[in-house]
C-alpha cells in the first residue's frame, strides 16, 4: 500500500470541490514515509478516499492533487493523456490565431501541478516547480517525446519558487537540439517576436499578453506611446503596426531592448518612429512629469511585484506610484493599459489601486476594457488561483 495523509475533519471540504491543494494545517496524519514527490493517497480523517496526491514535505502547500480516480496511476500513459488533453484545448486557438508559439499546459489548471510547459516552434520548454513535478519528471519527458517527436526538449526550472519545494534550481537541455537565441515565433497571423529560450525570462517571452498586445495596437494609432517594462518590446510592435506616431520603449535590460529593436525591424516597422531607452521605470516617469513630457497612450506591464502575502503591500504601493505617475503624463483623453501579473493581487483590489492612482493624480478616468491571460492560459473552475493577468484599459480625462 503507498503511504496515505488523512485531513482533519472537515478540512475535505475543498477537495470534494476539487480543488488542487492540500497545505498542511489541513493535515491530520501521515502514514508511511513518503519521499518529496512520491504520490500518496489522500483520505478523509475517516478513512474516505478523496485523491492521489503528490507529497512535498518542504513546502507550506504539503500536498498537490494528480488526479480524483482511484483507478488512475501516475506514469507515462497518465501524462500522455494530460497532454493530449492540454493539447486538443489548444488546437483551434492555434489555427485561429496562426500561432507558432502558445502554453501548452498550464499547471494546476491542465491537471498537472507544478508543470508548465511552452512550445515554441518545434521547441518544447518546461519548468518544473512542484516536488510531484520534479519527482515524476521522466515519465512526462517520456510522454513529450512520444506525443511529440519532432521537437527538442530544453528545461527552464531555473526559478527560485522550487526552494519552497526544497528543490534546486536546474536548467539545460534534456533532449534534442539546443534553440537558437534568436527564434522568430509568429503571432496574431503574421506578428513576428523574436525569443531567447535560454537566456529571456520565464520560458523566453511572455505568450500571456498575445491578445492584449493586439488590443494595445487597436488604440495606438496617431498617439505618441509610452511602453514601460517594454522587456522584448511587444506591446510597442503592435503600437506601431497599429499607427502610433511614436513609441518610447523603456527596460533596464540592454539585451532586452536590443531584442526589441530587432523585433521592430522583423515586422518591417519604422525605426524613426521608435526609441529604446535604458531606465529604471520609476526614475524616468519622474523625470518626464519634471520636464512637462506628455503621452497619449502608456502601457504599464511591471513585473510580478508580490512574491507572497508579506509583500503584497510593498506592491500595492509600488502600483500606486507608478498609476498615479502614468495619469499625470497623458494627455486629456489619453489611454493607459495597465496590468498586473501578482497572482496575489486580486481584480478588485487592482482596479481599486489604480483609481486611487487617477484621483491623486487629479483626473477623472473610466475603463473601457478589462483584460487577462491569452486562452491557452485557461483557469480551472476550482483553481481560481489560475486567474493571475489582470488588465486595464483606462481613459483619462
Amino acid at each position: 500500500m503507498s503511504a496515505a495523509i488523512f485531513l482533519q475533519a472537515g478540512r475535505e471540504r475543498s477537495v470534494l470541490r476539487r480543488h488542487p491543494w492540500i497545505f498542511s494545517k489541513a493535515i491530520d496524519k501521515v502514514k508511511g514515509k513518503p519521499t518529496a514527490g512520491e504520490p500518496v493517497d489522500l483520505f478523509t480523517h475517516d478513512g474516505r478516499w478523496l485523491a492521489r496526491a503528490a507529497w512535498s514535505p518542504a513546502s507550506q502547500i504539503r500536498a498537490r492533487i494528480w488526479t480524483f480516480d482511484r483507478q488512475e496511476t501516475i506514469d507515462t500513459d497518465f501524462f500522455i493523456n494530460r497532454l493530449r488533453w492540454a493539447q486538443a484545448g489548444r488546437d483551434a486557438l492555434i489555427q485561429r490565431q496562426g500561432l507558432s508559439a502558445y502554453r501548452l499546459v498550464a499547471a494546476e489548471s491542465d491537471g498537472l501541478p507544478g508543470i508548465t510547459i511552452d512550445r515554441y516552434n518545434d521547441f518544447l520548454v518546461c519548468q518544473l516547480l512542484s516536488a510531484g513535478a520534479e519527482y515524476h519528471k521522466e515519465q512526462l519527458f517520456a510522454a513529450l517525446k512520444q506525443l511529440y517527436p519532432d521537437c527538442s526538449l530544453y528545461e527552464r526550472s531555473d526559478v527560485a519558487v522550487r526552494k519552497k519545494e526544497g528543490l534546486e534550481e536546474s536548467q539545460g537541455l534534456v533532449y534534442g537540439q539546443l534553440p537558437p537565441s534568436d527564434l522568430l515565433i509568429q503571432e496574431n497571423n503574421g506578428v513576428q517576436i523574436q525569443v531567447d529560450i535560454q537566456g529571456g525570462h520565464k520560458t523566453g517571452f511572455y505568450l500571456d499578453q498575445r491578445d492584449n498586445r493586439a488590443i494595445a495596437g487597436r488604440y495606438a494609432q496617431g498617439r505618441r506611446v509610452l511602453n514601460c517594462f517594454c522587456y522584448t518590446g511587444g506591446f510597442g510592435v503592435y503600437a506601431l503596426k497599429g499607427g502610433a506616431s511614436e513609441v518610447i520603449n523603456v527596460d533596464v535590460s540592454d539585451p532586452a531592448l536590443a531584442i526589441a529593436r530587432r523585433n521592430a525591424e522583423h515586422n518591417q516597422l519604422d525605426l524613426s518612429r521608435a526609441q529604446f531607452v535604458n531606465e529604471d521605470v520609476f526614475k524616468l516617469l519622474r523625470r518626464y512629469r519634471e520636464e512637462g513630457q506628455r503621452f497619449d497612450m502608456i502601457v504599464l506591464d511591471p513585473p510580478k511585484f508580490a512574491e507572497s502575502k508579506a509583500q503584497l503591500p510593498g506592491a500595492c504601493r509600488g502600483y500606486k506610484d507608478i498609476n498615479l505617475l502614468a495619469c499625470q503624463l497623458l494627455n486629456p483623453g489619453g489611454i493607459l493599459l495597465t496590468f498586473s501579473c501578482s497572482g496575489l493581487m486580486d481584480a478588485d483590489l487592482f482596479q481599486k489601486i489604480v483609481a486611487d492612482a487617477a484621483l491623486d493624480a487629479g483626473r477623472e478616468a473610466q475603463i473601457l476594457e478589462r483584460m487577462g491571460q491569452a486562452a491557452d492560459h485557461p483557469i480551472a473552475t476550482p483553481y481560481p488561483e489560475g486567474f493571475y493577468l489582470k488588465g486595464l484599459v483606462v481613459r483619462v480625462r
